[in-house]
C-alpha cells in the first residue's frame, strides 16, 4: 500500500480565535458574516482550538463549514486541553484568558494518549465534521514540554498512522519548545506564533533549520505582531504581546516602515508575505473579527511585493539574508 500525500495547506488561512470572542463579543450573525467574507475572498484554510472561546470557536467555525463541500477547504484544531465543567462558575466570564464567554467550562491539560483522543472526539463533535486535516499539539510549553515529547506527539503519531488525521504538529509561541518537538518527533507541520515575523525572527536561529532538516513545514501566524505591522504607519503606544513596545523593536519597526515606504509596498502586505520568502514556510494565518479584515487581508496577500524590497531589508539587517 502507497504512503498517503501529504497534506498541501493553502498559503493563505484565517485564524478562528476570534469566533471565540476573543477581546471583545462577536454575535453569531456577525461571526458568520467573518466567515463569509472568508470564503468569498479564497480562503480554504481554518485553524481553530477548544482553547478558543472555551469550545464556542469551534462550534461557530463547524456550522459555517458544514455548508461548504468537504472537499473545498483543510481544517485544523489542536489538542492538550480538554474542556470539563468548571465547578467554581459563578456566572462569570473567561476573561482571565480574554475570551468573553461564560467560565461555564475549564481547561484541563491532558498529554496522555487517552486524553489526546478524547480531545479529538470532541473537536469533531463540536465541530460537526469528522474529518480534520491536521491536529497540532497546543502550546506545551505552558504545561510540561518533557511529557509533551515523551507521551503527547507519540500519541499523535499514532493517531496519523492509524488514518485519524492526516497531519500532525505542534503550536506555539516558544522557539525553544518548536525546535525540541520538531527534532524529537517526525511532524507534518508546526504553527509559529509571532515568532517569524517581518518585525522579528528568532525562529530563523534554530527552527527553520530544525525543519528544514526534518522535511517539516512551517505555518506563520501572529505575523501582524500584535497589530503592530497592520497598518502603514506604526503607533508608538501599539501593543506587544502582554506589554509595552520596547524602545529597540520600536525603532526596528520604524526603519522597516521607512523602507516599505521608499519602496511604494504597504506595511502590511509586506507583514504578510514576508515569512512565505522562507522555503520551510507553507501558509500564513491570520485572524479578524471583521469582515473588512478578512477581505482587507486576502488583498495584501495578492499584492505586489518586488524581489528589491526583501533585498533592501535585508542589506540594512532588518530580515535576514
Amino acid at each position: 500500500m502507497s504512503a498517503p500525500e501529504p497534506l498541501t495547506v493553502p498559503t493563505l488561512g484565517y485564524g478562528a480565535a476570534n469566533l471565540g470572542n476573543l477581546f471583545r463579543a462577536l454575535t453569531d450573525d456577525q461571526a458568520w458574516a467573518v466567515l463569509d467574507a472568508a470564503w468569498e475572498s479564497g480562503i480554504r484554510f481554518f485553524d481553530t482550538a477548544p482553547h478558543y472561546g472555551l469550545g464556542l470557536s469551534e462550534r461557530r467555525l463547524g456550522a459555517f463549514l458544514q455548508t461548504k463541500p468537504r472537499k473545498d477547504y483543510v481544517l485544523s484544531t489542536k489538542v492538550g486541553r480538554l474542556l470539563r465543567p468548571n465547578p467554581d462558575h459563578d456566572g462569570g466570564l473567561d476573561t482571565a484568558n480574554d475570551f468573553h464567554v461564560p467560565d461555564d467550562l475549564r481547561r484541563v491539560w491532558d498529554f496522555s494518549a487517552d486524553g489526546i483522543r478524547a480531545s479529538l472526539a470532541e473537536s469533531r463533535e463540536r465541530l460537526g465534521i469528522e474529518r480534520i486535516d491536521l491536529l497540532y499539539l497546543h502550546d506545551p510549553e505552558r504545561h510540561d514540554l518533557d511529557l509533551a515529547l515523551a507521551e503527547a506527539l507519540p500519541a499523535l503519531e499514532r493517531l496519523r498512522a492509524d488514518g485519524e488525521v492526516a497531519a500532525i504538529g505542534i503550536g506555539s509561541m516558544v522557539s525553544d519548545a518548536l525546535a525540541a518537538a520538531v527534532r524529537s518527533a517526525d511532524l507534518d507541520l508546526i504553527m509559529v506564533a509571532g515568532r517569524y515575523t517581518l518585525l522579528e525572527q528568532p525562529a530563523a536561529a534554530e527552527v527553520l533549520p530544525a525543519c528544514r532538516a526534518k522535511g517539516t513545514g512551517i505555518v506563520a501566524a501572529s505575523v501582524f505582531n500584535s497589530g503592530l505591522l497592520a497598518s502603514n504607519e506604526p503607533r508608538r503606544d501599539g501593543r506587544y504581546e502582554y506589554g509595552r513596545l520596547p524602545d529597540a523593536l520600536w525603532d526596528r519597526l520604524v526603519r522597516i516602515a521607512r523602507v516599505c515606504a521608499e519602496h511604494d509596498v504597504s506595511l502590511p502586505a509586506a507583514a504578510l508575505q514576508f515569512p512565505l520568502q522562507s522555503d520551510v514556510v507553507r501558509s500564513v494565518v491570520v485572524g479578524g473579527s471583521r469582515p473588512e479584515q478578512l477581505r482587507q487581508n486576502a488583498e495584501w496577500a495578492s499584492a505586489t511585493v518586488p524581489a528589491e524590497l526583501w533585498d533592501a531589508l535585508a542589506a540594512e539587517g532588518l530580515i535576514p539574508a
